[in-house]
């Protein structure tokens, strides 16, 4: 296993090479976020790049939004961007890291930039990290990508092995409002913890 570390994020973010980019929030995320009615919510976007989710969400009253990444090029970014988007909501570090609980997990190009030796982690943590009742939220490529660096990509059956026996699998089909680019490879998520 490679391992994907600060310095590599930091120096795509340094060279432009920020091909996640999709320039804006995606609406799979940010529809189905602001469905949850109650702003009050703890939501977190791990390895959350510019933060246009993030933003978005913060602007509509959920000012309990929170990121976390890597590399610093990710909040230079977000604060350029949105100066408002509070110092305190940033977490600079290793989401494998994090012992705060959340009610609203987003993903979005996170755990394909893991190493696939990582995936059954990733889906512990995020149980760890959610309250009773907390939904992990989001979308993951339903692609091969690529195997010997990042995006790494995989199938809904592989995905389904890590989730199924940690949460209630609520939704796990093909996304309906992908970016056009990524229609027909994404697959929307909603994981409920349930004990």
């Amino acid at each position: 296993m490679r391992d994907w570390d600060k310095d590599y994020w930091q120096e795509r973010w340094e060279a432009g090479q920020t091909g996640w980019d999709i320039g804006h929030a995606s609406p799979a995320l940010t529809d189905y976020a602001k469905g949850f009615n109650d702003k009050e919510i703890l939501i977190l976007i791990p390895g959350c790049g510019n933060g246009y989710e993030a933003e978005e969400l913060f602007k509509a009253g959920y000012k309990n939004t929170f990121v976390v990444d890597l590399a610093p090029g990710a909040f230079d970014s977000l604060k350029k961007r949105f100066p408002e988007f509070p110092d305190e909501n940033m977490i600079l570090g290793d989401f494998f890291d994090l012992e705060e609980q959340y009610d609203l997990i987003l993903e979005q190009t996170f755990f394909c930039a893991l190493d696939p030796s990582l995936r059954r982690a990733y889906a512990e943590k995020m149980r760890d990290l959610l309250v009773p009742g907390g939904v992990l939220a989001g979308v993951l490529f339903d692609d091969t990508l690529f195997t010997d660096h990042p995006p790494f990509g995989g199938t809904k059956a592989e995905y389904l092995s890590y989730f199924e026996d940690l949460f209630e699998i609520k939704t796990f089909e093909t996304a309906y409002n992908s970016i056009e680019p990524r229609q027909g490879r994404e697959l929307f998520i909603e994981l409920k913890k349930t004990r």
